[in-house]
């Protein structure tokens, strides 16, 4: 169960909201993100072209009881205000298109702090990229945003994401290494939870990651990779990334490995609002037994 006595008070009372008066379980919290219209661009929507108006995302949060939904200020403003109070809000402080490459990926503000509590936010939401050549530029906004939020008692949310490619020449984004690394960098730059992609185990690029990945990379198993970045994250929270969507059943497996491995919460999104309404109510309280441990 997390501890909550960890956290300034602002921050406790907004995170206590999240993870137990609209979580799961107690200690254990669903979000449900729509930043992917600024970060894939509409292409997104096209499986489901109802899921492209921001109401269809609301209304899932809504009736699917989720600890919270994800947006950036323009849908928190035009779209979500007539629930203001019945879905909680993270707003996305930063976000990017797809269009630049990796190597040149830094996410620039759209909103600030201070829109986050003037829309009655209870998080905020920050995506860092680790290991870019920009990641300078990116700590150092990352630093005024955090500093911010300590001073309006508002949780910082990290997504956590390496890129580049230096990455990419040390075995990937999402291999064990690069994500490992995330999680610690996170922790140390001063994220309250931390949103992680689950490590991906490909045997055939372990000799491009350092010592010692290269090594107990080849000895592990799925579970053990993610209590691995669990664990680099210290005792704050993880929420894992759904990702793109996938087989129903496998991703329900893959969220019972990171139940079992610790994790404080998940969010997916397209695995959820991509599939048409009924099956993705479905899908949404099948997610809530395997967070309940059941």
């Amino acid at each position: 169960m997390m501890d909550l006595s960890v956290y300034p008070m602002g921050k406790r009372a907004r995170l206590y909201r999240i993870f137990y008066e609209k979580g799961v379980v107690p200690g254990k919290a669903m979000l449900l993100p729509i930043d992917q219209g600024l970060e894939h661009g509409p292409s997104d929507f096209f499986d489901n072209p109802e899921s492209a108006h921001p109401d269809y995302q609301i209304k899932i949060a809504l009736e699917g009881g989720y600890s919270a939904i994800v947006m950036h200020i323009g849908l928190a403003e035009k779209f979500l205000s007539r629930f203001s109070g019945q879905v909680p809000l993270v707003l996305k402080l930063n976000g990017k298109t797809n269009i630049p490459p990796d190597d040149e990926a830094l996410s620039p503000l759209v909103a600030k702090v201070e829109d986050a509590v003037r829309l009655g936010a209870d998080a905020i939401g920050y995506t860092l990229y680790v290991g870019t050549p920009k990641q300078f530029e990116d700590i150092r906004q990352f630093m005024e945003v955090r500093r911010e939020a300590e001073r309006l008692g508002i949780p910082v949310i990290v997504w956590a994401y390496p890129r580049g490619r230096y990455v990419e020449m040390k075995g990937g984004k999402d291999s064990l290494y690069a994500v490992d690394y995330a999680a610690r960098v996170a922790v140390e730059v001063g994220a309250d939870v931390i949103k992680l992609n689950i490590p991906k185990l490909d045997i055939k690029r372990a000799v491009e990651m350092p010592e010692p990945y290269r090594s107990i990379v080849k000895e592990m198993d799925e579970f053990q990779a993610i209590k691995k970045v669990i664990d680099s994250a210290c005792g704050v929270p993880v929420i894992i990334a759904g990702g793109e969507k996938g087989d129903e059943e496998a991703l329900l497996e893959k969220a019972r490995l990171c139940v079992k491995a610790g994790v404080a919460g998940f969010n997916f999104g397209r695995n959820v609002w991509e599939r048409p309404f009924d099956e993705a109510m479905a899908l949404t309280e099948r997610l809530k037994q395997v967070l309940a441990g059941n």
